[in-house]
């Protein structure tokens, strides 16, 4: 169904703005979204960055915030759940370029054909994510992991994230490949029935005894502007309980598993380093002297990787396990790790 009339396109359970599909249209200028089927139960700011491709998510929550997006004529907050037919107003916005012009380089391409992916059925995608590479395009990046998987794998057209992983974190990332799929997810997330378990290199000897961290989380100040997270005052902030378990222990150095009860940002790093054991190789809560010299012999990346995912299959029911190998620089880490009592000392 076509209603040029006024002023938005609703073509069947998904949403087309006119701007995409009318080559008359100014590039910048108001859109009008109606909310199909497909977008039911949604929140307003994930619905938004879905369909303003190469969109800076901080764009978006700031023309929520300014009261520039409207549903049905109204200021909406960006948790905002969608219903059936709301008309969601979206405000002009000029970029220069947007991410999906970006074309996907021939490496990461080939690794998100193959290599990477640790696992696919008819509704989900599990893939080994690589350190480096965000999760979402913006402030900067280009393309993200989502954008480069629309572009190499454009039959999956409603293909999202159902978690984030930080850019320097490596490791399993889940995709839902239908709204339906990823509701059910998101509620397995919610209800804390899937297991997310990630390994992590710290600096010090962490005690076998100390299983758990349990502390609340909350936003810390940056004059920068940098996103910074801290352990909060008592009363305050989110709380946060972080399980832990010793794997291994070299020369001052332990491996750790590490599995986020909640899902705070920077949960992990913010426990370890509260617990007096930075990750290494993390450059916002880690040791700066001790990241130098790991970077100056090539270990150039934060150690934290998201090793085993465990849900259950959101059609079937029947439980599904992961695992995803780290790379060749948990190897050369462990190489100067043995040494480094010889070398750095």
């Amino acid at each position: 169904m076509l209603k040029h009339n006024s002023g938005f396109l609703c073509i069947s359970d998904y949403l087309v703005s006119m701007s995409k599909t009318s080559p008359e249209a100014p590039r910048a200028q108001v859109q009008h979204l109606e909310v199909g089927q497909n977008a039911v139960g949604q929140r307003l700011d994930n619905f938004l960055i879905n369909q303003l491709k190469g969109v800076p998510r901080t764009l978006v929550y700031r023309i929520i915030r300014k009261g520039e997006v409207r549903i049905n004529k109204k200021r909406a907050k960006a948790d905002t759940r969608l219903q059936l037919q709301d008309l969601v107003r979206v405000p002009p916005i000029r970029m220069s370029q947007k991410a999906t012009d970006t074309p996907v380089g021939d490496s990461l391409r080939s690794l998100l054909l193959g290599e990477a992916i640790c696992f696919e059925n008819a509704s989900v995608l599990v893939l080994n994510k690589p350190a480096g590479l965000a999760v979402h395009g913006g402030s900067g990046v280009r393309v993200g992991l989502i954008e480069a998987l629309r572009q190499v794998r454009p039959e999956l057209e409603h293909l999202e994230l159902v978690h984030r992983l930080d850019k320097d974190t490596s490791g399993c990332i889940l995709l839902g490949k239908s709204r339906q799929v990823l509701n059910e997810l998101q509620t397995q997330l919610k209800n804390k029935s899937m297991g997310k378990f990630y390994q992590a290199w710290v600096v010090g000897n962490w005690p076998v005894g100390l299983r758990q961290v349990d502390a609340p989380i909350d936003r810390a100040s940056s004059p920068s502007g940098e996103r910074l997270m801290r352990i909060a005052a008592e009363g305050e902030g989110k709380q946060a309980l972080t399980r832990f378990r010793v794997l291994k222990k070299i020369e001052g150095f332990t491996l750790v598993e590490a599995e986020p009860v909640t899902g705070r940002t920077h949960q992990i790093r913010v426990h370890a380093r509260h617990a007096g054991f930075p990750l290494v190789g993390d450059p916002k809560y880690g040791n700066e002297a001790i990241n130098q010299a790991f970077q100056q012999k090539g270990c150039k990346r934060m150690f934290l990787h998201a090793r085993r995912l465990v849900f259950k299959d959101p059609v079937k029911g029947k439980p599904i396990s992961v695992e995803a190998l780290p790379d060749a620089n948990w190897k050369n880490v462990q190489t100067l790790m043995k040494n480094w009592n010889s070398q750095y000392e």
